[in-house]
């Protein structure tokens, strides 16, 4: 039935699926590369059914398509996909409306009043009346956004309101198209938490209808539907034809006719599938293969030319080692890294420009401001003044906390998880140079998780991922009052507290911009994290796809993508 009504799972294909999952050996190239030639030539070639599928692979896999529970990257990717938000993020990091059309904000800026579009239905669905979809209402957000901190729910999303919005009364349905959200105090990042894929908007009928297998069963009102899901195989979402955006011609988006969602857990396969032309792009490159297609660099190295697009764009997450600073913590008594000094130093000790350049082929930027990452609008390397290589002064700092040939530095234990071995083990032989010497550890990451939460992982690597496009999120990991997550380092400065508190019932933009640089540099001063790079979006895409654009959130955005036909 599928592969006859759309033709986008042929048999050849699904073989390849089946046998591709396979450790790529000699041999086992061998077989792959006959089966993505079988499958070249099957009917999933456009050129025979003119459909416009757009292919990509999610190696991690997609645990569930339950926006309550979008909580990485690869839900995230697919719940966009057929979900919509109240608000979103456009290219240039601004909120703008989506299921809302405008909204008010009170004086006292805790009232916001949505006005919704009145043209927005939800998909197919046997949860509803004679199976077709109903139109969303304000009722549907009220339900969405409540089941979100509903503690029956469970929802990884549901800190997202915690402090900000009364559980009982904050979320009120005045009629069919306007929505209101009631604050407990001012919050401006709170349009960033709505466009967030935690809100996005679902019908009640059918989260009722299917209980816990509705993670299975997507239901929205996105530009794609829900139409397959083999979980480790494949996924595939087919267009909305009742999507309610149109560009700017007045034709209904989206452009393509589906997508199909591969879950290959193996780079190399993935890497493979592209090169033969079954995927329509990579996000990011393992490292294996990032010296055989850039310069050190950053740009395509001549023979990739034209075979592939190489896109980079500014991406809002910052890679860093962060140090524990909670003097109350019996395991930091003896530890050197409780001393400012010792931490400066490390911040010193190591050259993160040849690190990028040598093992990311310069993909990101040194991080040598501060914690927050550049391509946020507050970003200003020339107010916050971070570190860069230094050796001389960091010896110094090592000297000034008492250490030296009489007196040698303790070992300090960094862990790490294995995709980064390669980059704390640079820094761990810099920082020997200067007379630190680290010793890296290499854990899975559900240790290191759990170590962090815990407090008892003294240094460690991290990594944090803008939620929503407000440097609040970032400083809100050093907010004293805020647990583990995200304060992991536990640190605690009464003046940034303070700064912070400001901060967020702060008027205008360019007064919380300040604000915000005031405490990143508080940040850098005291030193409870070394930042390594800020990080950029790289994505390998074939030529044939146009409109593909990518987003300093790395959200997938394929509503206004087009494949060139082939004919």
């Amino acid at each position: 039935m599928i592969q006859k009504k759309y033709s986008i799972v042929p048999m050849a294909e699904e073989i390849a699926t089946q046998r591709c999952r396979l450790r790529v050996t000699k041999a086992g190239i061998t077989i792959f590369i006959i089966v993505i030639i079988a499958a070249a030539f099957s009917c999933n070639n456009p050129a025979k059914n003119n459909k416009a599928i757009f292919h990509y692979n999610e190696a991690t896999g997609i645990a569930t398509m339950d926006p309550a529970f979008a909580k990485n990257q690869s839900i995230m990717w697919a719940v966009h996909q057929v979900y919509n938000t109240l608000v979103e993020t456009d290219s240039n990091l601004n909120i703008v409306p989506l299921l809302a059309t405008h909204w008010l904000v009170s004086d006292d800026r805790k009232t916001y009043t949505f006005y919704l579009r009145n043209d927005v239905w939800f998909h197919d669905s046997p949860a509803f009346k004679n199976g077709k979809g109903r139109k969303m209402t304000a009722a549907d957000v009220v339900y969405s956004l409540q089941r979100i901190i509903d503690r029956k729910t469970a929802s990884s999303g549901a800190w997202i309101f915690n402090n900000k919005v009364d559980s009982l009364l904050g979320f009120r349905a005045i009629n069919d198209t306007i929505f209101q959200l009631q604050l407990l105090q001012p919050f401006n990042p709170i349009l960033g938490l709505l466009s967030m894929q935690y809100c996005s908007v679902v019908p009640k009928e059918v989260v009722e209808f299917y209980g816990k297998d509705f993670r299975t069963h997507a239901c929205g009102t996105g530009p794609f539907k829900m139409m397959a899901w083999e979980e480790g195989q494949a996924m595939v979402l087919v267009k909305n034809g009742a999507y309610f955006e149109k560009d700017k011609k007045g034709e209904r988006l989206p452009y393509l006719d589906g997508i199909k969602i591969s879950f290959f857990d193996s780079k190399a396969t993935e890497f493979l599938l592209f090169q033969q032309q079954q995927l329509d792009f990579i996000n990011d490159l393992d490292a294996s293969f990032k010296d055989e297609v850039l310069t050190k660099k950053g740009v395509l190295k001549k023979e990739w030319n034209g075979k592939l697009n190489l896109v980079k764009h500014p991406y809002l997450n910052i890679e860093y080692l962060g140090l524990l600073v909670d003097s109350t913590n019996t395991a930091l008594k003896n530890s050197p890294t409780r001393l400012t000094q010792i931490r400066k130093a490390i911040n010193y000790g190591f050259d993160r420009r040849k690190m990028m350049l040598y093992l990311r082929n310069s993909i990101g930027i040194p991080a040598e401001s501060g914690f927050v990452p550049s391509g946020l609008p507050s970003f200003n390397a020339d107010k916050v003044k971070g570190y860069y290589y230094d050796p001389v002064k960091a010896k110094q700092l090592v000297k000034e906390a008492g250490f030296n040939s009489n007196n040698p530095l303790p070992a300090i234990k960094l862990l790490t998880i294995p995709i980064y071995s390669d980059l704390a083990s640079f820094i761990a032989r810099e920082l020997e140079d200067v007379g630190i010497n680290v010793q890296v550890e290499v854990v899975q990451k559900s240790f290191l998780l759990e170590q962090t939460a815990k407090a008892q992982a003294l240094f460690f690597r991290g990594s944090w991922i803008a939620d929503y496009p407000d440097a609040e999120n970032y400083l809100s990991c050093f907010y004293s009052k805020n647990p583990a997550p995200p304060n992991y380092t536990r640190y605690k400065n009464p003046q940034f507290d303070a700064l912070y508190e400001k901060a967020l019932v702060a008027t205008s933009d360019s007064a919380r911009y300040l604000l915000y640089q005031q405490m990143d540099q508080l940040l850098m001063n005291d030193a409870p994290v070394v930042p390594l790079w800020y990080d950029e979006i790289f994505r390998l895409v074939n030529p044939k796809i146009t409109g593909f654009r990518p987003n300093a959130l790395n959200l997938l955005e394929l509503r206004t993508t087009k494949i060139e036909k082939i004919f």
